[in-house]
C-alpha cells in the first residue's frame, strides 16, 4: 500500500498517474477534495481509499503492516497564506506525526519541502544537510517557513543521532509547472495563466524589473515540468535508502519572458510581449533569481535528463490545456 497525502492535489494527483502507470494496485490518497473541481484531478484513477487527512492517523495505525510509502505532499502552499496557527498545524505537527510513525512502522517517507525555504536566495541554493547552515536560511513567506522549520526539525533529528525513517528524503521543489493545477487559482503556473488568458495576436503582460541588473521579464526561475518531479519521487523511494534533503530543479535558470515565449509559441501564436508594474505588496518578498544546485541529487546517482523548457512547455499547453479533457 501507498499513501499519497495532497494526492488530489497537483503534485500529488500526478504522482498517483504514474503510481497507477506502473502498476501499483493499492493507492491510497489522504486529502480533502472540497466543492470544486479537485476531484476530476483523481477522476481516471481507481484507488484503493480516499482518507481524510484529520482520519489518516487511525487509518496509518490500522494498515500499519501493508504500508509501504508515504509521500507527504498535503500542505497550505499558498505563498500568499497568512493563518500562521492554521499554517503550523497542517505543515508542521502534520509532518512530524507522520514523520514518527513511519519510523514506528519502517515505512519509507518522501516529503515535499520547498524552494522557498531559500528566502532571497542571497545565501546561495544548496541543499546542504548541515543543521547550522540551514538555519541560516530566511524565508520570506508564512509558508516558507513552515517547509524551512520542518526542514530544520529533520535535520536536528538526523544530527542528535535519533531515529530516522529507513527511506526518507525532503524534497525542495522549484517551479514547478504541469497538468492538473487548475484548481490552484492564482497559485496556478505562468503557463496555465497565459494560455488561459490568451487572445491570438494579443501581447502577453509581465512585470517589470525593479531591481537594477535585471531587464523587464528578465527574472529568473528554475521551471521544472510535474514528470520531473514524480520521477525523482519514484527513484528516491525505490533506491531504498535514506536521500536527505534534496533539491529538485533542472538546475539552470530561465526567464518569464522566455516562459511566455514558450506558451505562446505552443497555442501557434507569435510571442508579443508587454510590461507592467509589479503591485507594491509583493516587491518585498519577491525573489529574482532561482537557480536549484543540483549536486546532491546527481551524486546519489540520478542521472536522467530533465526536460527542457520549451519541450515541456509545449507539450503542457497541446496536450493538455488546448485539449478537450485538459486532465490528465
Amino acid at each position: 500500500m501507498i499513501i499519497v497525502t495532497g494526492g488530489a492535489g497537483f503534485i500529488g494527483s500526478n504522482l498517483v498517474a504514474a503510481l497507477e502507470a506502473r502498476g501499483e494496485g493499492r493507492i491510497v490518497v489522504s486529502d480533502w477534495l472540497g466543492a470544486q473541481t479537485k476531484w476530476r484531478n483523481l477522476a481516471k484513477h481507481p484507488l484503493f481509499d480516499i482518507v481524510a487527512p484529520e482520519a489518516l492517523p487511525d487509518f496509518i495505525e490500522t494498515h500499519k503492516s501493508d504500508i509501504r510509502t508515504i509521500y507527504h505532499l498535503g500542505a497550505i502552499s499558498e505563498t500568499t497564506a497568512v493563518d500562521g496557527d492554521l499554517i503550523l498545524q497542517r505543515n508542521f505537527h502534520s509532518s512530524i506525526a507522520l514523520w514518527h510513525a513511519c519510523v514506528r512502522h519502517r515505512i519509507a517517507f518522501i516529503y515535499a519541502s520547498s524552494a522557498a525555504t531559500y528566502g532571497d536566495g542571497a545565501l546561495g541554493f544548496e541543499d546542504s544537510n548541515d543543521l547550522h547552515e540551514a538555519r541560516k536560511l530566511r524565508p520570506l513567506n508564512l509558508y516558507g517557513w513552515s517547509k524551512w522549520l520542518f526542514d530544520c526539525w529533520v535535520l536536528a533529528r538526523i544530527a542528535a543521532g535519533d531515529p530516522a525513517p529507513h527511506v526518507w528524503a525532503g524534497l525542495r521543489f522549484f517551479n514547478v509547472y504541469g497538468p492538473n493545477e487548475y484548481h490552484k487559482g492564482a497559485m496556478q503556473s505562468l503557463v496555465s495563466k497565459i494560455v488561459a488568458a490568451h487572445t491570438p495576436g494579443a501581447a502577453v503582460k509581465l512585470f517589470k524589473s525593479h531591481k537594477e541588473g535585471f531587464a523587464d521579464g528578465e527574472q529568473l526561475r528554475d521551471f521544472i515540468h510535474v514528470d520531473d518531479i514524480v520521477a525523482v519521487m519514484l527513484w528516491l523511494a525505490a533506491r531504498q535508502m535514506p536521500g536527505g534533503i534534496l533539491n529538485v530543479g533542472t538546475g539552470t535558470a530561465r526567464s518569464f519572458a522566455d516562459l511566455a515565449k514558450a506558451a505562446v509559441s505552443a497555442c501557434g501564436d507569435t510571442p508579443r510581449l508587454d510590461f507592467i508594474d509589479m503591485p507594491e505588496s509583493i516587491r518585498p518578498a519577491y525573489q529574482y533569481y532561482t537557480c536549484a544546485d543540483m549536486r546532491r541529487l546527481r551524486a546519489l546517482g540520478y542521472n536522467q535528463e530533465f526536460i527542457s523548457l520549451e519541450a515541456g512547455v509545449t507539450s503542457y499547453v497541446q496536450d493538455y490545456l488546448l485539449a478537450a479533457d485538459k486532465f490528465r
